[in-house]
């Protein structure tokens, strides 16, 4: 399986699923210019503490308005209402809502789980033995893996580059798995690439440190099984 970051203008090849990777709008996706790709992936945080119904509804009406054929979106820590009751996962209709869970779509095995480190955040899981039962249950045959949060020591600082919030946990299951792409975000400031000779890492966070909206969306290219 061949994959590589590229400008959306040069993703023409009829083989290759084209990505569009995005995460931590915090209720700013009417404000966000969204690439036209085969695969949304959000990866959490599309709420501010779920607060707001209106906005919880609005998003999913948002995500039904765009041309992707395929939405996955996982929740992250301010996605309390998932967490309280996850059969409120219907009120994101218009995509797969993944919780420590797979999906297989044109061949593409994907796997997504909301768990942070972050106590109190929703979906916390402040213990490690916790956190290692939840990511082992990863098929080891995953292409691609959602998380909220980063791995331990891959873009998972913000503005101090020698304080780590990433999860050592999630980093042993990442390479036991070694998807082919890795999709978090959770570290505002964050946004950027990081390449392997098995996976690209990527933190799709959108707003920065101060919590405006600076970044957009990154296209990835991944051809077809």
């Amino acid at each position: 399986m061949g994959i590589n970051l590229s400008p959306i203008r040069t993703l023409r090849a009829r083989t290759a699923l084209r990505l569009v990777l995005l995460s931590d709008t915090h209720q700013f996706h009417r404000e966000v210019e969204v690439p036209d790709g085969d695969i949304l992936i959000h990866a959490g945080d599309f709420t501010m503490f779920s607060r707001s119904m209106a906005a919880i509804t609005d998003f999913n009406t948002w995500l039904g308005e765009l041309p992707h054929q395929h939405k996955i979106v996982i929740p992250g820590n301010h996605e309390f209402f998932l967490e309280a009751d996850p059969s409120q996962r219907s009120l994101v209709s218009n995509a797969a809502v993944l919780i420590n869970e797979g999906i297989e779509i044109d061949g593409l095995r994907i796997w997504g789980s909301p768990v942070t480190p972050l106590y109190g955040g929703a979906f916390g899981l402040s213990s490690a033995a916790d956190r290692r039962r939840v990511y082992a249950r990863i098929p080891e045959d995953t292409d691609v893996l959602i998380t909220h949060g980063p791995p331990f020591g891959i873009l998972d600082s913000g503005t101090d580059p020698g304080l780590h919030s990433g999860c050592r946990e999630l980093f042993d299951a990442m390479m036991r798995v070694g998807p082919k792409l890795h999709v978090f975000g959770h570290v505002h400031g964050g946004q950027g690439i990081f390449q392997t000779d098995h996976t690209t890492f990527v933190n799709a966070a959108l707003l920065d440190i101060h919590g405006d909206l600076d970044k957009s969306p990154l296209v990835f290219r991944m051809t077809r099984r």
